[in-house]
């Protein structure tokens, strides 16, 4: 996840009607009824979140090994939940790189997608950014393999989203966004996981590129986001709506035109240019997690119980959308 604004609003003439704001916001007005969720496993999340940040480090673009290391990891464990698993390699500069990619429900027809990038931005733990989301992706593997969906779900492991590749063709969710237009595959939505387990109560502890965002969103960072471009409010509504009735923990969103810094800061991006709905999920990064892309961002620094949450409601998200 680059360092930029990830959490975004749109700023507003004063003569903007409050459906505008509405838009933007996503606010959801009533109570939450809950929906029975599968339970998730904290206690697997924080394994695959050391392995990942404790055993295959550094994970960056000059450390192929490891990477391989890891996406080996990441197949033996689709694996054994259940997927049908593949490998879609590439070279970039004279490197094979890969993608792994597990399937859920049918084998053909429209599906869904969920990613999460594994490569780390230089040679830090990098727990969060992005073993988190690689350790969701995982435990949403699990979920999906107990009752399998109706519509074909589609887990896909990226290396390369972080620089030099970042925002280039080179990028592993680039590479698959691609060969999915190529085969005139149909997307219902794509969906990044990217960094989904910072989170703290503490007053002021979220952190705002504008200062108009703090009469939208909370100052404590214990929320979870849902990020898509105007054009597609509808794609994250039903995300957000899916999400809050899974758990307890606060959800928020926000939709934003691509050109305004953060809102395609990560593997997203690559389906919409392809022109596939996507959005991102994330814990805001930088705005909130003071670790972010330092040695400091370990695994002792997340909060597993309320990852678990995040991760019922991507899964009660799928259930939706298939």
């Amino acid at each position: 996840m680059r360092a930029r604004s990830l959490f975004i609003a749109v700023a507003l003439p004063a003569s903007a009607s409050i459906a505008g704001t509405c838009y933007v916001v996503q606010p959801m007005a009533g109570g939450r009824a809950m929906s029975p969720a599968p339970a998730v496993s904290a206690e697997r999340l924080e394994a695959h979140v050391r392995a990942l940040s404790e055993e295959f480090v550094p994970r960056d673009y000059t450390h192929p090994q490891n990477l391989n290391r890891a996406a080996a990891y990441i197949r033996d464990e689709l694996e054994r939940a259940g997927g049908r698993v593949s490998v879609q390699d590439f070279d970039v500069r004279g490197t094979t790189y890969r993608n792994v990619v597990a399937s859920f429900g049918p084998e053909e027809g429209e599906r869904i997608v969920v990613g999460a990038h594994y490569d780390a931005a230089g040679p830090y733990p990098a727990a969060d950014d992005n073993a988190s989301g690689v350790a969701g992706l995982l435990e949403l593997a699990r979920l999906l393999s107990a009752a399998p969906p109706g519509t074909r779900v589609d887990l896909v492991a990226f290396p390369l989203e972080e620089p030099p590749f970042f925002r280039t063709g080179h990028m592993g969710s680039a590479v698959h966004a691609r060969s999915l237009r190529a085969q005139g595959v149909k997307v219902r939505l794509m969906m990044s996981l990217e960094m989904i387990g910072y989170f703290t109560d503490a007053e002021g502890s979220q952190q705002f590129p504008l200062a108009v965002l703090k009469a939208f969103y909370p100052s404590r960072g214990n929320f979870i986001t849902v990020i898509g471009k105007l054009g597609q409010a509808s794609a994250v509504r039903r995300v957000k709506r899916a999400m809050r009735k899974a758990s307890p923990l606060p959800v928020h969103s926000i939709n934003a035109p691509r050109w305004v810094p953060g809102v395609d800061f990560s593997d997203h991006a690559s389906y919409w240019d392809e022109g596939y709905a996507a959005v991102m999920i994330t814990d805001t990064a930088f705005y909130r997690n003071p670790h972010y892309h330092t040695a400091r961002d370990t695994a002792d620094t997340l909060d597993y119980a309320r990852m678990a949450m995040v991760v019922q409601g991507i899964h009660a998200a799928v259930l939706r959308l298939a």
